[in-house]
């Protein structure tokens, strides 16, 4: 299987000038573990995450204040559609991360994550009679 059949297209992105605080709200409304920060002036995509702004938190942070841009992995792993999901679990692994922006033609065109690939190879459950 395939990463473009894994991947979810529901792809937040954000400025780096959204506060944490805005950032999480836009990621719990849209059910999303993660946002692309895309900065024009920086010249690249980066990554936030919900990791991200939990110890951003955890450090006593205020997520008012806190900018995504200062929380943004900036040293990313792109994957591609035509990346099996192997390929994509070995970097995921490699890395310690939990998401990769899957890029197509230099365009970010989904998110695959580690839930996505489990679904993908996990049977779904079946109903057990009571």
């Amino acid at each position: 299987m395939l990463v473009r059949d894994a991947m979810s297209t529901v792809v937040l992105t954000i400025g780096p000038q959204h506060t944490l605080r805005q950032a999480a709200a836009l990621m719990s409304a849209r059910r999303v573990g993660a946002a692309v920060v895309y900065d024009p002036d920086a010249g690249g995509i980066g990554i936030l995450t919900e990791r991200d702004i939990l110890i951003s938190v955890g450090l006593g942070q205020d997520p008012d204040t806190e900018q995504a841009h200062a929380h943004t992995t900036t040293d990313v792993v792109f994957a591609a559609p035509v990346w099996t999901l192997e390929e994509a679990a070995r970097a995921m692994a490699h890395g310690g991360f939990r998401h990769l922006i899957v890029l197509d033609n230099g365009e970010p065109a989904g998110i695959v994550s580690v839930r996505d690939i489990i679904r993908c190879w996990a049977p779904a459950r079946e109903r057990i009679p009571a």
